[in-house]
């Protein structure tokens, strides 16, 4: 079931366009076994049961349907030989909310693996901070950021600041590991650009009261 055409993007993520995988992704489990193994490299269902909270036979269940669509495949064996480990097949991935009148099974992919995926962020969030926050020292308790920025524009300009981020981020993103600076540690950037509904700031005569 895997897609026949891969695309990535500039930082080596899976574009996806199937509704089919989309679906597979949207749900909690298989988002947090993907965050792990992408993260941390091979484990095995009876590894990742516990810390995504299902049973060894549902983390099993739930690796092999990601495998259907190549999201993750046969990782390095266990040292003791006998658990399968998996690890992901993908660096990350993305996908396009389609416009309103765009096939309908593709939208209402999209909307479930971006609402699963929202929740999924917030947890990550929630979870950092008590578990990752109060234990950073020095430059890296400094280097925390935290932002939220509001800005008038079209679609694009929209487009244009994003492509942009990933520009920036490209280099860092696909630079060896013996590239990287001493001291260097993963960090996490939650990316969210989110239309207002219709905004009377961008309406033309709004500031100067029209005629």
């Amino acid at each position: 079931m895997a897609q026949e055409r891969e695309q990535r993007n500039r930082l080596g993520d899976l574009v996806v366009t199937d509704p089919r995988m989309m679906r597979a992704l949207a749900h909690p489990a298989r988002l947090a076994i993907m965050d792990i193994l992408r993260r941390e490299g091979p484990s095995s269902a009876t590894e990742l049961a516990p810390r995504v909270g299902i049973s060894p036979s549902a983390a099993s269940w739930h690796l092999r349907h990601l495998a259907g669509f190549g999201l993750v495949r046969d990782g390095a064996p266990h040292p003791d030989g006998r658990a399968r480990r998996w690890e992901s097949a993908v660096r990350g991935f993305r996908f396009d909310l389609p416009a309103d009148g765009a096939d309908p099974e593709r939208r209402s992919a999209a909307r479930a693996l971006a609402r699963e995926m929202m929740v999924h962020g917030q947890a990550r969030l929630a979870q950092w901070l008590t578990d990752v926050e109060p234990g950073l020292e020095g430059e890296w308790e400094q280097a925390v950021g935290v932002s939220n920025t509001r800005v008038v524009v079209d679609t694009a300009e929209l487009a244009a600041i994003l492509d942009g981020i990933e520009e920036v981020l490209a280099p860092y993103v696909n630079r060896d590991p013996g590239e990287r600076p001493p001291g260097s540690r993963s960090v996490r950037l939650l990316r969210y650009a989110l239309p207002e509904a219709r905004d009377i700031d961008a309406e033309p005569d709004s500031a100067g009261g029209g005629a």
